[in-house]
């Protein structure tokens, strides 16, 4: 009866240990994401947000998309692609995880142009009405307009991949239009 009572006692035990994930994974994963603060920002605001997009609170979906088209290649960067090349799947998709769970950072936004501009609602069936992200786009307000302007432009380029929905408004990046849709969702 001992035997059996120690025998179960030992098989909890060892289930439990198996079922806790040890102290340093997370630890592991912040070291990690400590190289991303040195451009993206240690508290969320990126070192020039002209250049850099904001990742704190961004969509997970989205931060595992663009952490997986830097290594794989189908998305260039002289920065990321390095360092997301030397990275595997389940970090991936930690560090997305990590950076989704953080809180998108408080910055004060230009106001709102009075009227929104034609053909905003194409751009919020994926991006939301307020811009704020979800399944399956990322979230643009709090961005910055050059940001926003840029990469739409890197779009329409051809230089980012993406969905065949966003071809068709990002080959309107150099129009009056457009800049006054980036500045709308931005704020």
């Amino acid at each position: 009866m001992f035997a059996r009572f120690f025998s179960a006692i030992l098989e909890m035990g060892m289930s439990l240990a198996l079922a806790i994930p040890p102290a340093h994974a997370a630890d592991e994963i912040e070291a990690k994401a400590q190289l991303c603060a040195a451009c993206h920002g240690d508290k969320g605001v990126p070192t020039d947000p002209k250049t850099i997009p904001v990742i704190w609170g961004q969509e997970q979906s989205y931060l595992m998309k663009q952490l997986r088209d830097f290594r794989n290649g189908e998305r260039n960067s002289a920065v990321m692609s390095p360092i997301a090349k030397d990275l595997a799947e389940t970090d991936l998709r930690k560090i997305a995880a990590y950076f989704a769970a953080k809180t998108w950072p408080a910055r004060s936004a230009p106001a709102k142009p009075s009227s929104a501009p034609k053909g905003i609602a194409q751009c919020q069936a994926c991006h939301q009405p307020n811009f704020q992200g979800g399944m399956p786009a990322p979230r643009l307000a709090g961005l910055s307009y050059e940001y926003l302007v840029a990469a739409m432009r890197a779009f329409a380029a051809d230089q980012q991949p993406r969905h065949a929905e966003i071809h068709a408004n990002a080959d309107r990046a150099r129009t009056q239009r457009h800049r006054a849709l980036c500045r709308r969702a931005v704020t």
